[in-house]
């Protein structure tokens, strides 16, 4: 990990650069995800296995595994974000088909048979938290869609109940994060985590 630099809150965003998750730069996600895969040996698996084998994945470096074996199968799986080279913040980014938990929702039910990539979730350094890098990350994500031609963006973000959002309750995104990089509500059947997309036009 590394910790954040007294720099100036705008030039730091600027700063920011994102790559999408390969062979090549594996170990920059293990750096950021650090002893506990992120947050209890999830390794960014939750949403694509069923949750009796989440739950074994848990133990001897299972989800880990999983997580490097699509890697290494050249299957997207998402976008790393980095300050001055280091790793500081990641989100799942991957055809909505690919995450099981998402596709079985009865709350977040395909709306139409359009093909879409979700973003199920985020991981920011505990560093770097509160300073604007998941809407960063989201224009990131939102370019890196452009060049591969994929037309609609969908992701789940929380509409916090109550004024502070505890950090591990976060982890789908914000609503106001997604709202600020353009995403739009398009399903409403879940009050706190409505379904948004970004229509890519270009």
């Amino acid at each position: 990990m590394i910790k954040a630099k007294p720099v100036k809150h705008r030039e730091f965003l600027d700063q920011l650069s994102f790559e999408p998750l390969s062979k090549n730069n594996w170990n920059k996600l293990v750096q950021l995800f650090g002893e506990k895969g992120a947050c209890g040996n999830c390794w960014c698996m939750y949403f694509r296995l069923k949750k009796s084998d989440f739950e074994e994945g848990k133990h001897d470096n299972g989800n880990k595994s999983s997580m490097q074996a699509l890697v290494y199968s050249d299957k997207p799986t998402g976008i790393v974000a980095l300050y001055e080279g280091q790793p500081i913040a990641w989100c799942a980014f991957a055809p909505r088909e690919d995450f099981l938990k998402i596709e079985n929702s009865r709350v977040h039910k395909r709306i139409d048979t359009e093909q879409v990539w979700s973003i199920p979730c985020f991981f920011i350094d505990k560093n770097f938290r509160r300073m604007g890098v998941s809407v960063r990350l989201l224009k990131g994500v939102i370019r890196y869609a452009k060049q591969k031609k994929i037309k609609i963006i969908e992701a789940y973000p929380s509409i916090p109940t109550q004024e502070k959002l505890p950090d591990a309750f976060a982890w789908t995104g914000l609503y106001i994060s997604f709202e600020k990089a353009g995403f739009k509500i398009v399903d409403r059947t879940s009050r706190n985590r409505p379904m948004v997309r970004y229509y890519i036009t270009e």
